[in-house]
């Protein structure tokens, strides 16, 4: 079963997205919660030491629409660290 605990989805330019990554990133590398807001919806996550990292791209075509895409995942068991993997992003 999946619980959707926060989503939010709005056009934002390349600057406010990097922004939004950063700040994500920042408080990765330091160990701190994340806290998700948008309207009246929040929820704080702890994020363990070693989450398993996921990096899909994908193309959808539907009709004569082609939609790209890239999402970046971290999974954890609530109850434990996710797996070490090697990956490189440039």
């Amino acid at each position: 079963m999946e619980e959707t605990l926060f989503k939010t989805e709005s056009r934002q330019s390349r600057a406010d997205v990097a922004a939004l990554l950063r700040s994500v990133a920042d408080k990765l590398e330091v160990g701190e919660s994340i806290t998700l807001s948008a309207g009246d919806q929040t929820v704080t996550l702890d994020v363990p030491a070693n989450p398993t990292f996921e990096v899909k791209a994908e193309r959808e075509v539907e009709g004569s629409e082609t939609e790209l895409s890239v999402e970046f995942e971290l999974e954890w068991d609530e109850n434990g660290d996710g797996d070490d993997g090697d990956l490189d992003i440039s």
